[in-house]
């Protein structure tokens, strides 16, 4: 996904230095909403994960149990991860964000 974000901001940038009509700026609104669909997704399941976590930590306390920290251990790692890929994602929406400003002053 980041990956496919990060292109097509290229692409869009690249619109901008051109030539922009309409129909780009109606397709950036679209894209626009699938990724904030993306992003409101994956923030759900970090904060899934997080929970998740947390509740294996206190149960790995409670019971001293090494299978039940090897796991919580396991979990955080996947936290960090998602925490990475929604912080790219959120910066990539936010960008998006300024260069729909962008094309609406250049096409104005």
């Amino acid at each position: 996904m980041k990956k496919y974000l990060y292109n097509y901001i290229s692409e869009i940038e690249k619109k901008i230095e051109k030539n922009i009509t309409k129909s780009d700026i109606e397709e950036l609104v679209t894209k626009i909403g699938f990724f904030s669909h993306e992003r409101l997704i994956h923030l759900l399941v970090t904060l899934f994960f997080a929970a998740i976590s947390i509740v294996f930590t206190v149960l790995s306390l409670h019971y001293l149990n090494v299978l039940m920290a090897v796991v919580t251990i396991i979990l955080y790692v996947m936290v960090m991860f998602y925490i990475k890929h929604y912080y790219d994602l959120e910066n990539g929406v936010q960008y998006l964000y300024k260069l729909y400003d962008k094309m609406n002053k250049k096409v104005k």
